[in-house]
Formats: structure tokens, C-alpha cells, sequence
């Protein structure tokens, strides 16, 4: 088993998988149960699967779906998007979720993450702090989707979520998000020397290399979008995962490291 986990993202949208870019532009890239029966023929460590309208529009879950989908996946599970309350949860552990993932719901409310990690423990519950640069270099939290600021400071913020009971934290730059361009080291570097919970980082990942960036800034997992559903510069939807002696070599060397896929 490898050291750090490289986990796929994918986002559902009216029950077809989507992908855009700073959480913006979303473009249709296939259906769910379709993308992760690849994603267990290729052995992805984990899959993270977030429905980026079921908070926005208030609607319930598609139960039925995420069934197909969790029967589907051989890997853990981890979803989000409209959980609010523990029933919710409760439902999706049920269905066989590993872990959910709050993201609005934790700023509203932060009183639910102790509620989760008091009732299935804090091992199942991450959350999603989605972060902006501002002008002069300091983070906003965003929710959401990305469509509304809250003011908590991120550092303040962190420590809040942690003295409630998170078990993850998933660190998403919407500046990089689907950019290509590498995650935001800063970022990842300044959260990961403050948190005591392992940082999931998030957003710009292209290359291995960019995975060994991160690592190398403290990520204890990497997450990404367009690299494992995209290829080329014209981003045909090709649905793809490291091989995992790639992986291992990257892991003994995270610096500099290129690897062919």
C-alpha cells in the first residue's frame, strides 16, 4: 500500500459527472457508474464524489444513484453535497459510504461535524474547505460551490473544525481548480504546518509532478478532477489513472519526478 493516497474527484451535476473549471463552466465527462467500474479496473485508492447542486438547490439525495454507484465501487467511498443533518448521513453509511464530506453545511454549522464524528466517529467525516486568494494574498472561505464568502479566517477556521471532530480536511484552491497549473503550495504548505488532521490537497493537478509538489508541501493525500477524466490540450474525456509502480517511484522521490502514466 502506498504512503499517500491519490484520489480521484468527481462531481455530479443532475446525475451525469461533470467538470469545470475555479467551479465554474461545468461540462458533461460521463456517467457515474460507468466512470468508477474504470476507476476499479485501474485501482484507484479512493474515490471522493460530490453532487456541486444539491446544497444550491436544496434537493434531496438520489438515494437510488448513489446505491448503484457504492455497489459499484470496490474502493473507498466518500461523498458529499446536501448533507445537513445525521439521518442523512446515516442513510448514506447505510448504503455503504465510507466517509461524507461536508462543505456549506460545516460553515453553517459547525456544531454538525461533532454531531457526525460523535455518531459514526471522526474517521468518516471530512470537510471541504474551499479557499480564493484574495487581493493581498490572504485565503477566503468560500461555500456553496464557490458562490458565497463566509468570514472566518482559514487558520481560525481549521482549528474550529478540528476541535469539533473532523476527521480529514479536503483542501480545494478554486483558483487552481481544473486550471492545470499545479495546486497552490502555499496554501497546502500553510495549512498542513498548522492542522493536526491529514490535509487531502486539491485543485490544479495535471502531472505526477504536480502530486510530488504537494506531497513535498505537506499534503498527506492528493485529490484531482481534470487530470484522471481529461488528456491533451483539447481535454478529450479520457478516463485514466497512474499506474501504481508510477505511483511508488513518485513516493521514494516526489521531487522532480517524470514518470510515464
Amino acid at each position: 500500500m502506498l504512503k499517500v493516497r491519490v484520489i480521484p474527484v468527481l462531481l455530479l451535476k443532475n446525475d451525469g459527472l461533470v467538470k469545470g473549471q475555479q467551479f465554474k463552466n461545468h461540462k458533461y465527462v460521463g456517467d457515474p457508474i460507468n466512470v468508477v467500474k474504470i476507476f476499479n479496473d485501474k485501482e484507484a485508492d479512493e474515490i471522493i464524489l460530490l453532487d456541486i447542486t444539491a446544497t444550491q438547490q436544496r434537493k434531496e439525495l438520489n438515494f437510488s444513484l448513489l446505491e448503484k454507484v457504492t455497489t459499484e465501487a470496490f474502493m473507498p467511498f466518500a461523498y458529499g453535497g446536501g448533507i445537513r443533518d445525521l439521518s442523512t448521513a446515516k442513510k448514506l453509511f447505510t448504503l455503504g459510504v465510507e466517509k461524507v464530506v461536508l462543505g456549506t453545511a460545516a460553515l453553517e454549522n459547525t456544531q454538525l461535524i461533532r454531531e457526525l464524528a460523535d455518531a459514526f466517529g471522526s474517521q468518516s467525516v471530512v470537510v471541504s474547505v474551499d479557499v480564493k486568494k484574495k487581493l493581498f494574498g490572504s485565503y477566503q472561505l468560500l461555500g456553496y460551490s464557490g458562490t458565497k464568502s463566509f468570514k472566518p479566517d482559514l487558520l481560525k477556521y481549521i482549528d474550529l473544525i478540528q476541535s469539533h471532530g473532523v476527521g480529514e480536511i479536503m483542501l480545494n484552491s478554486v483558483d487552481r481548480d481544473g486550471t492545470q497549473k499545479g495546486l497552490d503550495i502555499e496554501l497546502i504548505s500553510l495549512v498542513s504546518k498548522h492542522a493536526s488532521v491529514p490535509i487531502i490537497a486539491c485543485g490544479g493537478a495535471w502531472t505526477l509532478g504536480h502530486i510530488g509538489e504537494a506531497v513535498t508541501a505537506g499534503a498527506d493525500a492528493v485529490a484531482a478532477g481534470s487530470m484522471f477524466v481529461y488528456e491533451g490540450k483539447h481535454k478529450a474525456v479520457l478516463i485514466t489513472y497512474p499506474k501504481y509502480s508510477a505511483l511508488k517511484a513518485l513516493f521514494e522521490n516526489p521531487v522532480g519526478m517524470k514518470i510515464d502514466v
